[in-house]
């Protein structure tokens, strides 16, 4: 609401009671202002009585806030006796009405339950109609009411759009500072507070997805990601850094579906989704094996749309990248390694020998259902398997940063 108050509005001076009597002296319903000015204090409490008679969520809500609303009833009754002495004079409704009231309850009271409270406030005056109206008045008091009516409704849907756009600008400035963060592996608990005020509830799985930003407003192609993100049902900080659109996902362990869910929005070119993550302050990892994966994708020129940033994992060890160098003998070699000298002695040969089971059968002085055997092997312990092309070449490059890793120990 526009500005936060910490007491409620000052008493009429003499002065000013003075100019509202001389203003109403001349009125052409006088005795009609001058009840409506005696009744306000009682309308008021029948409004605030009728809340809590009709109004659930008001019963709910703790004394500061119902307090206020209180304020913000009798506002709205007193301006109505102002707008009423001087129909025709600009009347800055929403600041006499709503002003009272602190900013921090637009977020305590949505828009809904405002409209309700200010429905209600009109029934009760509508009510009171017959009573404070002097004789002949009715309908001019009806009337002025309905025009009044209308009035406070534009004003209250003004200062909820005023306060929606200062709470987005705000938000998307927070979100911008956490999407920064991760990306540039700086994420700490100050990043993941004010992710909270965002609405990021910590889910278990996250990861980052990394494309090329369209051409245009950024605002629009945000709001698609968010739109998307409800589709695919996972929580989503996103915003566009540079050329670059950065998409923080929480909520799914399939980042390939996610990256899926989510790609519409990017422009044409590579989408490398990171590996998974326990939460947000491990994202980094996740956006650093992206933002490799992205850098190397020019080597892969099939690379599927959207694509894993571990499928990446040779293109990005060529391309100089220290986690996927060390994710290769980690995850490959020291497995094969450990399995023993004929797994990786049988792999080495098979692929020398161009995927051929008989070719390494015949070099290793084995059936080549033995080879079959061993290679199946490790499939089981690396997860990838040497009769894909893909796959293979993945584990000859595993093989040589192993061997390599293993000279430089012995230096």
């Amino acid at each position: 609401m526009s500005q936060p108050e910490s007491t409620p509005p000052d008493r009429p001076t003499e002065q000013s009671a003075e100019h509202s009597a001389e203003a109403g002296a001349g009125h052409p319903h006088t005795a009609t202002l001058k009840r409506l000015e005696r009744s306000s204090g009682r309308l008021a409490a029948n409004a605030i009585a009728r809340m809590d008679e009709t109004l659930p969520w008001y019963r709910a809500m703790p004394p500061e806030n119902r307090s206020w609303i209180g304020l913000v009833a009798q506002a709205g009754i007193a301006a109505f006796t102002e707008w009423f002495r001087q129909p025709d004079a600009p009347q800055a409704i929403s600041t006499d009405v709503f002003g009272t009231a602190p900013r921090e309850l637009t977020r305590a009271i949505t828009l809904r339950q405002t409209v309700e409270m200010v429905r209600t406030t009109i029934e009760v005056m509508e009510t009171a109609i017959d009573e404070v109206a002097a004789p002949g008045d009715e309908s001019v008091l009806r009337e002025a009411l309905l025009v009044y009516a209308r009035e406070i409704a534009f004003a209250t849907a003004q200062v909820y759009a005023q306060a929606a756009e200062a709470r987005g600008a705000w938000d998307a400035r927070l979100e911008s500072l956490v999407v920064n963060a991760v990306l540039s592996g700086e994420a700490d608990e100050g990043a993941v507070s004010r992710a909270a005020a965002l609405g990021w509830n910590s889910p278990e799985h996250v990861c980052v997805i990394l494309g090329t930003a369209p051409d245009g407003d950024s605002e629009l192609t945000v709001e698609a990601i968010r739109r998307a993100s409800r589709g695919a049902k996972v929580q989503v900080l996103t915003g566009v850094l540079g050329n670059r659109l950065v998409v923080i996902a929480g909520g799914s362990d399939n980042p390939l579906h996610v990256a899926k869910a989510l790609i519409g929005p990017y422009a044409a070119g590579p989408v490398v989704a990171g590996p998974v993550v326990a939460d947000l302050l491990a994202a980094t990892r996740s956006a650093q094996a992206a933002a490799a994966g992205l850098k190397a994708c020019a080597a892969w020129q099939d690379a599927p749309r959207p694509v894993l940033a571990d499928d990446l994992l040779p293109e990005r060890a060529m391309a100089g990248d220290p986690a996927a160098r060390d994710q290769l003998v980690e995850e490959i070699y020291r497995p094969l390694e450990e399995a023993g000298s004929a797994l990786l002695e049988t792999l080495s040969v098979y692929l020398e020998q161009a995927s051929s089971l008989e070719g390494a059968a015949r070099m290793l002085f084995v059936h080549p259902n033995t080879v079959r055997y061993r290679l199946r092997r490790v499939t089981d312990v690396t997860g990838w398997s040497p009769s894909d092309v893909r796959s293979a070449f993945t584990l000859r490059i595993a093989l040589i940063l192993g061997r390599l890793a293993d000279a430089e120990a012995q230096l």
